[in-house]
């Protein structure tokens, strides 16, 4: 059997997809032909030796900014995606009805990584850093939908930032009208929480099985914790009944405290992603391996964290097609050391743990083809750090 590439040797980690152990990985035409203990390497085009090494499917990251040059957050995805092993980039807003024919052509349509998108509910999306809801006329309906149904190939929900700052005054009323569009084109809602108001009692009121919240070990005043730092009995429902609960790390919505109170309680995220954006990347965020490593050093396993960087993001977008690496699979495959160590890993308030162990990429392959790096864009002017993370 001919194949373009073999990946051979490596431990393969696809939850998922129900392979784990040490397996080859063989690709043709962009597609995952064969996986097997041993693959039969002499017609091979190529081959790249993983022996030691982690195999996972590339990383679908459910929560980017990625619409460089037309919003304040968004960065390129491939010069990240190579080198991070991402091969699935969603990005959950930054682009609105007006500018999601932009987002498309100059963006979706020439990256080498997979890039989808959730629809921002307000027209203009995440131009300016916030306050995009405070003018509810932004919030077009009718010209969403028509959107939505133009690009269903890419779009695959729909996003609404419901805190202080964004909606500025205006309440409830921009994730009510999120919900009405999300209802009417039948996908899903992207919810992202931080400080009051809207109370998160309020927010939950309107969330429905599989939508999404984001930032959902956020520390800001809006966290899903009680008081003596219980979880609010309402979250515990909406969970249980199918709400999505997605890290989304970013500058400011991920806390330790948060998130070693809900692992002790034995309920881990549904998934884990970076919020990569023009600041998130600087850190204490930094990527998705340094993300993930850090839920590894909180006491998840391997196979529990790459889970929830692969299959779960997968299904919660409707596309189970993607991060696995079963065969008629895309072959997106990403190549990672298990390093062991001392490091030192932060949350958004620079709080530090110590960890033993860190992911970090040694390749990314996207459609049988590894990437190389092009040179990234550089950081936008406004592309200041929080005073507190410029200390470390």
């Amino acid at each position: 059997m001919h194949f373009d590439l073999v990946i051979r040797g490596g431990e393969v980690v696809d939850p998922g997809g129900g392979l784990l152990g040490k397996l080859d990985i063989g690709i043709r035409a962009g597609v995952i032909a064969a996986v097997d203990p041993t693959l039969p390497t002499q017609e091979a085009g190529a081959t790249l030796d993983a022996t030691g090494r982690i195999v996972t499917p590339g990383l679908l990251d459910l929560h980017t900014h990625v619409y460089w040059g037309a919003s304040y957050w968004g960065i390129e995805p491939d010069p990240v995606a190579a080198v991070t092993g991402v091969t699935t980039w969603i990005d959950a807003g930054t682009a609105g009805s007006y500018s999601f024919p932009g987002f498309r052509r100059f963006v979706a349509e020439p990256s080498q990584a997979r890039v989808l998108a959730f629809l921002n509910v307000s027209s203009i999306g995440l131009t300016a850093r916030t306050y995009e809801l405070a003018n509810l006329d932004y919030c077009d309906l009718v010209l969403a939908r028509r959107i939505v149904d133009a690009n269903r190939d890419l779009i695959v929900g729909i996003k609404a930032r419901i805190d202080a700052n964004t909606t500025r005054g205006v309440g409830l009323e921009p994730m009510r009208l999120a919900r009405k569009l999300a209802d009417r084109v039948g996908l899903p809602m992207m919810v992202h929480i931080g400080k009051l108001p809207p109370p998160l009692e309020d927010i939950f009121t309107l969330l429905r099985p599989g939508d999404i919240l984001t930032h959902c070990f956020t520390g800001q005043d809006n966290r899903i914790l009680d008081p003596d730092g219980q979880l609010k009995d309402f979250v515990r429902r909406a969970w249980d009944g199918g709400v999505v609960m997605d890290v989304g790390h970013g500058t400011g919505s991920f806390s330790y405290e948060v998130a070693e109170r809900m692992l002790a309680a034995g309920m881990p995220p549904d998934v884990i992603s970076t919020d990569a954006h023009q600041l998130s990347i600087q850190g204490p965020m930094f990527d998705m391996p340094t993300t993930l490593s850090k839920f590894l050093n909180l006491g998840m396993s391997l196979p529990e964290v790459i889970d929830r960087a692969t299959a779960r993001p997968a299904r919660a977008v409707g596309r189970p097609d993607l991060a696995t690496l079963k065969p008629g699979a895309p072959a997106d495959v990403a190549v990672f050391d298990l390093e062991e160590g001392a490091y030192t890993f932060h949350d958004v308030f620079m709080n530090a743990r110590s960890g033993t162990v860190r992911l970090v990429s040694r390749a990314t392959i996207r459609a049988g083809k590894p990437m190389a790096p092009p040179p990234p864009q550089p950081l936008a002017p406004w592309a200041e750090l929080p005073e507190l993370q410029r200390k470390k």
